[in-house]
This record gives C-alpha cells, structure tokens and sequence, in this order.
C-alpha cells in the first residue's frame, strides 16, 4: 500500500512529536503510539507504515559500526567514538565489532556513510585499478 502525500505528512508530523531537542525519545514514541492506534484514525495504517519508515532511517542515521581487524583498545574506542559524536552529533550509539577479514586498519559505517580504511578495502581499490 503506497501512501500519500497527505499520509507522509501526518507522519512527519506524528515524527517530530516524539523528538526532544533533535534526538529520538522512546518513551514519547510509545505514548504517541498508543493513543493513535486508540483512536484509530481513518488511513491509519499507512501513515503508521511511514512512520516505521522514518524511524527505521533516524536509527540508521543515528548508529555506527566500527570494524577493526583486531580488538581496540578502550581509550582508541572512545576516541573514535568523540571524533564520531563531534562529526554527526549527539545521540549517535557506536558498535565495535573485530573483524580478522580487513586485515588492518578499521572500517566506519554511520547510516549509508561508510569510511573504508582497512588494507581489505586499500587492496580492492588497487585491484579495480589495475583490472
């Protein structure tokens, strides 16, 4: 079921009602909720459809995984982890994650942004440069 115009907008709206100063706040998310699948307004169901949309992207906009070739240690992690929050703002929840496949260096995804500085991704780049 597609929405319409009018739909992606109560949406919108019913979205920016559950923000407190830029950031997502669940507990308002739920109240909200809970009061229009109460009241069961007509085309509910698309705009909770869009609703989910634009909550599933906040959340990708607002999480990061760090992959590293070998564990971080913690004061590297937080560092990371301020150069992150300064560069994409507070409420930004941080993953690390080891993954033995880069070789070295640490890849960085933050919503569709990805950071590839592993040897992995250095390596892959040469290749298609030379294939």
């Amino acid at each position: 079921m597609k929405a319409r115009k009018q739909d992606r907008q109560e949406a919108r709206r019913l979205f920016r009602l559950c923000l407190v100063k830029g950031l997502w706040d669940e507990g308002r998310a739920q109240q909200l909720l809970t009061r229009v699948v109460a009241a069961k307004p007509p085309r509910c169901l698309p705009v909770l459809q869009e609703f989910q949309r634009l909550v599933k992207l906040n959340r990708a906009q607002h999480s990061a995984v760090v992959e590293t070739a070998t564990p971080l240690p913690q004061p590297a992690a937080d560092k990371v982890q301020k150069r992150l929050s300064d560069t994409y703002g507070p409420g930004l929840s941080t993953a690390f994650s080891h993954n033995p496949a880069l070789i070295g260096g640490m890849r960085i995804t933050v919503g569709s942004d990805v950071f590839d500085g592993s040897v992995k991704g250095r390596l892959a780049a040469l290749k298609e440069r030379f294939a």
